[in-house]
């Protein structure tokens, strides 16, 4: 990918990490996020800061079998930096669903562009 991105490229970038998701492989998720990445998850109180701590959330959050849909992208492009928040809902092997806010903040590190916060919440009721 290049350095500067069009909002469909930074939306396609959610799309690489649905995918990585839909491969049961925590490593490969954690692999899109820089060593220094923030993960505040959704479905944890612990927020993971290396990739050990994001593989080992991605291990549990993974064994749901989720698949990510956007229900609304807000795409923000500044230079190196690009956020990508709004809403998403996660659909699980069980049938049950959960709708959730989401921000992932991505930054290039000179080769491809990675997460280096990711900010997830369910909706309140």
């Amino acid at each position: 990918m290049a350095l500067y991105l069009n909002q469909d490229e930074i939306t396609a970038l959610f799309d690489e990490w649905n995918r990585a998701l839909q491969t049961g492989d925590p490593k490969k998720v954690a692999a899109l996020y820089e060593s220094n990445a923030v993960l505040l998850p959704t479905a944890s109180n612990k927020v993971g800061q290396n990739h050990e701590e994001i593989e080992d959330y991605f291990a549990h959050f993974m064994a749901k079998g989720p698949v990510g849909r956007i229900d609304e992208a807000n795409v923000r492009i500044f230079s190196q930096m690009a956020i990508n928040s709004g809403l998403y809902t996660f659909t699980f092997k069980d049938g049950s669903a959960v709708q959730a806010r989401f921000t992932f903040v991505y930054q290039w590190n000179g080769v491809r562009w990675m997460i280096i916060e990711h900010h997830s919440s369910q909706m309140p009721e």
